[in-house]
């Protein structure tokens, strides 16, 4: 007998059988002002030299801050976590290790991707070539047919909660009492894009990072946020103002 409350309720079934993703490639993003490797022991000194003094960088992550003893155990760490990859951004203007970033929690069954790890050295910090790198891994993600990347940080992270909106992350909501990080409670926020939202996405990213969009200077003429806001699935309250 069918219970009472399942009455009228629909599941939705993907055209065409759903046979999972297959898995993230760890290979090399190329872009117009970046390159992402896979990460590297030989990244460690560039990466201790690119960080070395950036302290605050740490704030919101479960390890650091890191000398370079500290750079060579953590690449040996991450290299080792499962269902994960890590990459060591590289700005094409200098070719020098300059950041982390990483797929994890990769779930090909479910075609479902996060982006975390995230951690720009201050010379790489609001550049072309830092969202340039973002862009590429979420153009991964959907190249290889998964339907959803993540993106989750601490919920005092207005930071990194505004850099998700920028990407066109829709907020979805916060998990309360979620982790317990260096000690201290961890609501965490979570967003998402859709691989039905990301044909139009990926067509805001093309037209911010063309040539014409930035001055001489360097300087963008429209903000990625201009383009990306009025595609978002879910606005962050905690933004708003």
């Amino acid at each position: 007998m069918e219970p009472a409350g399942d009455r009228g309720r629909e599941v939705t079934q993907l055209a065409g059988g759903w046979t999972g993703c297959p898995p993230l490639p760890a290979t090399p993003l190329d872009g117009r002002s970046v390159r992402c490797v896979p990460l590297d022991s030989a990244h460690a000194g560039g990466l201790s030299k690119a960080f070395s003094g950036a302290v605050r960088n740490w704030d919101w992550l479960p390890y650091g801050p890191l000398d370079l003893s500290g750079w060579q155990g953590w690449i040996d760490w991450a290299k080792a976590q499962p269902d994960t990859i890590f990459f060591t951004v590289c700005p094409l203007g200098t070719g020098a290790p300059s950041g982390i970033a990483s797929f994890l929690r990769i779930t090909p069954a479910h075609g479902v991707a996060e982006i975390g790890h995230l951690n720009l050295a201050p010379c790489l910090q609001g550049s072309r070539a830092a969202t340039e790198a973002l862009t590429l891994m979420m153009g991964r993600v959907f190249e290889a047919g998964y339907r959803r990347c993540e993106w989750k940080c601490n919920a005092a992270n207005l930071a990194s909660r505004r850099a998700a909106q920028r990407l066109g992350f829709g907020f979805e909501g916060v998990f309360r009492q979620h982790q317990v990080v260096k000690g201290a409670n961890r609501d965490t926020a979570w967003f998402s894009v859709l691989d039905g939202e990301w044909p139009a996405l990926s067509d805001a990213f093309a037209r911010w990072l063309d040539d014409r969009n930035f001055g001489p200077d360097g300087a963008q003429q429209t903000a990625l946020s201009a383009m990306t806001r009025p595609l978002l699935a879910g606005r962050d309250p905690a933004l708003a103002g």
